[in-house]
């Protein structure tokens, strides 16, 4: 029983190596051959184990990865069709626009011309929300530990997960100030089917602390990260730093996909911002486990140029 277990959690280790390649190089080799060299599967078996882990083909899931990513990059930014094209691993737009009618039963050309065509879900803005304009910050990457999870995002176990997460900073004596509760959301659940959203749930691993705690700290002043190592599901990551539009939001966060789709479908169109290919995450300040919902603070970081 035992070694199962040690082997499930091996594989998921190699999964999630091949999730994390693939999501920061959708425009690069995405062959059989690259990515089985990345880890311990033989090619033999590389599909059968991932299929079982992803819950479908690998090739199936990098073709929707892909025209999803382009969805919302034609939808939120003014890059080039055929640059789109490029950054999701597409040499023409050809190629793109021909699975992109495959998914959605829509050119690329005509889907970016009519704001009002929807792939599955409009747009619900809300104007009581009073969300107030972003602070536009230059942050550094930061070092994680992450699971990663499958489904619709308000079903996810976050506690469940950072649990986990925090029995292992136990486990490998990591406590240090600093920590945060972090979560990155590769998918639009407009574009995506509810039960192929990625969330990656986190906690960053601070590379080194600035200050000493103060007296009534719930933790102990450790500055060895270099014991963080990959574990069966839990996984290692790079929170990729540089310039974002941060978000300040208090309330439930059953609202927080209307708080998203005011953001991209009022506050982004009318600032002079432009989205990088990159994903945004969520930083969570307090904790649900003990704050009623309408005093819930998040901070939201869209990734911009």
């Amino acid at each position: 029983m035992q070694q199962r277990t040690t082997t499930k959690e091996e594989y998921q280790k190699q999964v999630n190596i091949i999730i994390e390649y693939i999501n920061n190089n959708l425009n690069g080799d995405l062959d059989l051959t690259t990515l089985t060299e990345k880890t311990i599967f033989s090619p033999f078996h590389f599909h059968r184990i991932m299929k079982s882990f992803l819950g479908e083909s690998l090739g199936a899931f990098i073709m929707r990865i892909r025209v999803e990513t382009a969805a919302r990059l034609l939808r939120y930014t003014d890059l080039p069709i055929q640059d789109v094209a490029y950054q999701v691993g597409y040499d023409v737009p050809s190629s793109l626009s021909k699975v992109f009618k495959l998914f959605y039963n829509v050119s690329p050309t005509e889907f970016r011309n009519n704001k009002n065509y929807t792939i599955m879900k409009p747009l619900l803005l809300n104007n009581e929300l009073n969300l107030k304009a972003p602070k536009i910050r230059e942050i550094e990457s930061k070092e994680a530990i992450y699971i990663q999870v499958f489904g619709k995002y308000s079903d996810v176990d976050f506690c469940g997960s950072w649990n986990q997460l925090w029995q292992y900073v136990k486990e490998n004596k990591l406590f240090s100030a600093g920590i945060e509760h972090l979560c990155v959301y590769y998918d639009d659940p407009k574009v995506t089917e509810a039960d192929k959203l990625r969330t990656d749930i986190c906690l960053v691993i601070p590379k080194k602390a600035n200050s000493i705690p103060k007296a009534d700290d719930i933790c102990v002043f450790n500055e060895n990260t270099d014991k963080v190592k990959a574990k069966g599901q839990i996984g290692v990551k790079e929170i990729k730093g540089g310039k974002y539009a941060v978000f300040s939001y208090q309330g439930s966060y059953e609202h927080l996909g209307s708080v998203y789709d005011t953001i991209y479908g009022k506050w982004l169109p009318e600032s002079d911002c432009k989205l990088r290919n990159t994903s945004g995450f969520e930083k969570y300040l307090n904790n649900p486990e003990r704050t009623s919902p309408d005093k819930l603070k998040t901070e939201i970081y869209i990734p911009i140029e």
